[in-house]
């Protein structure tokens, strides 16, 4: 059964910096201080990370301060031949520095690695807007342009505010939007890679808090047209208790569809045969058929991050909150697993 919604304002911290008010909204209802936080610095968690993609390709990038470890990592892949360019900016003991935003709907952005430099910006109504200019990226390349996300009229986004069952400090407030409408142009080296609206979508998983000593998660997320209308949908789980808010929806036109616990199905010997998806309510049967897989490993003194990242497609039926049948087919999108040690 699916817990209640938070439908009003409330803490993510008490005055004593003890978590509270777990659960899910669909607006960013959870008001964060992170000034009340009574944990060691380096155990705050903080990221913020757009994937955006047209029919040709995938761009994701991530910025990441988990205290011990931070970086900005961007990745360029094409989803026509599978290749794949990825260019990684790491800062040691970030400890707050990158001054990631507070609030996931407002504030910006600017970060600048030797002559790199990234800039995010919200603005109002909903719009991000995304610059990129990196003279050095993989092979001789480099990366330059500009991608504004638009949102849908009054859309809603997934929030979650989530416990870890045996380390009582340790929380995780997300929002993630799988409805974004791309529009810019990206210049890799020699190629022009163009975002056009109806053609072009975008996604943005945002989130903040104290981390656990360790940690698994597995996250999808897809956005693209069906029979005309928008869908999107994030499903995910992790070693987190999400016995008050799981961290999955389905979205039409920019609208949440919530759905309780979803099963991923994987085959332990080959991760780019189909994924499988249910949920324990019958309402979400979907499969994912990737192209392409990356796999990263990083650590630096205590810390430790292991991560699979594949692109492809997914098909499927859901049941949206009016017992409506809704089916979709080759719907671009977006999976990983992830585990991180402390």
């Amino acid at each position: 059964m699916i817990p209640a919604e938070i439908e009003t304002a409330v803490p993510v911290l008490d005055e004593s910096g003890v978590p509270v008010n777990f659960g899910w909204a669909r607006l960013p209802l959870f008001l964060y201080n992170p000034m009340l936080i009574r944990a060691s610095r380096r155990r705050v968690s903080e990221s913020d990370r757009y994937i955006f993609f047209s029919s040709t390709h995938l761009l994701l990038i991530e910025i990441l301060d988990s205290g011990y470890w931070g970086h900005i990592g961007t990745s360029v892949i094409s989803l026509r031949d599978k290749k794949r360019s990825t260019q990684t900016f790491i800062t040691p003991f970030p400890l707050g520095s990158f001054e990631l935003p507070t609030d996931s709907a407002a504030g910006s952005l600017k970060i600048q690695r030797k002559k790199a430099a990234f800039t995010f910006a919200a603005m109002e109504g909903g719009a991000r807007i995304i610059k990129v200019n990196v003279p050095k990226f993989g092979s001789h390349r480099s990366l330059r342009g500009e991608v504004v996300l638009s949102a849908p009229p009054d859309a809603e986004s997934l929030v979650t505010l989530t416990p870890w069952r045996r380390e009582k400090n340790a929380f995780r407030y997300s929002r993630c939007s799988p409805w974004y409408i791309a529009e810019g142009v990206m210049q890799f080296g020699t190629q022009e890679l163009f975002f056009t609206r109806g053609n072009a979508w975008g996604i943005f998983d945002w989130n903040r808090g104290v981390r656990p000593r360790s940690d698994i998660r597995y996250w999808a997320a897809g956005c693209g047209l069906s029979g005309g209308r928008q869908v999107g949908f994030s499903v995910g789980y992790s070693t987190a208790d999400s016995g008050q808010g799981t961290e999955n929806a389905f979205f039409l036109e920019g609208k949440l569809h919530k759905l309780d616990q979803v099963t991923f199905q994987i085959s332990p010997a080959n991760w780019l045969s189909p994924w499988h998806f249910t949920s324990n309510d019958n309402r979400l049967e979907m499969v994912f058929t990737p192209n392409q897989e990356r796999v990263e490993q990083n650590s630096f003194i205590f810390h430790s991050l292991k991560c699979r990242q594949l692109c492809g497609l997914f098909s499927g039926r859901v049941v949206l909150d009016d017992l409506s049948v809704l089916e979709f087919q080759n719907i671009t999108g977006f999976a990983e697993w992830r585990k991180t040690q402390f």
